[in-house]
């Protein structure tokens, strides 16, 4: 999953994409607000971690006018201790969760699954559609119990489309969640995975709308 991260401290920054990318997601880090406002207003994001105290643009107004163009992506805000009126003003104007400084890099993780989990209508640990079951903490999919190996891409294709079920999902939408900013995408990258996953997990799986893109469908819905 494609993530945006906001930080201006150049520690807590780098061990923060470490982290973040060790667990599988993909990572564009800002350090200016002006510009991390622009990115996440014409990117589809899995998510963002943003940081209050910014230069340029604090995170607060980033947040505002995220919301006020309609970005709905889930947000986890960054916050000095102590900052409680931060952190309301950030809830009513649409913040997912707040993580105060110092904070633990597993309970990060934890806080960024369970934002994620929810903007997709989830509240279990894991999301099942059919007979396959993801597992977010432990990178981990099954189908009817058995473990599958997938690919680092395979996996993020997979997940994104689970936490979207029922709804189609666009090949750009699909590929801004698969591939960093800087790297070069292939124009039938999408295609080429979704064929992948249905050799290994089946192939009724994701189904495809011509000129739409793809959807999972949850069929015990």
């Amino acid at each position: 999953m494609h993530i945006l991260f906001v930080e201006d401290d150049p520690r807590i920054a780098k061990d923060v994409a470490e982290t973040l990318e060790n667990a599988g997601y993909i990572v564009d880090h800002e350090e200016d607000g002006e510009e991390a406002w622009f990115k996440g207003d014409i990117t589809d994001y899995g998510a963002v971690i943003l940081d209050i105290g910014l230069p340029g643009m604090d995170g607060i107004s980033i947040l505002k006018k995220w919301r006020q163009n309609g970005r709905t992506f889930p947000v986890l805000m960054l916050t000095a201790r102590g900052s409680w009126s931060d952190r309301v003003e950030g809830i009513d104007l649409g913040a997912d969760d707040y993580l105060t400084k110092p904070f633990e890099m597993d309970e990060l993780l934890a806080r960024l699954r369970a934002v994620i989990r929810r903007s997709g209508g989830h509240a279990s640990l894991t999301i099942s559609i059919g007979d396959v079951t993801l597992d977010p903490k432990q990178m981990r999919v099954t189908v009817r119990g058995v473990a599958k190996t997938l690919t680092p891409q395979e996996y993020r294709l997979l997940h994104y489309l689970m936490l979207h079920c029922d709804r189609v999902v666009s090949q750009q939408e699909l590929a801004e969640n698969l591939q960093g900013e800087y790297e070069q995408r292939e124009s039938n990258a999408v295609e080429v995975l979704v064929g992948r996953l249905r050799r290994k997990l089946g192939t009724d799986l994701i189904e495809t709308r011509r000129g739409f893109g793809y959807i999972m469908a949850d069929k015990n819905t």
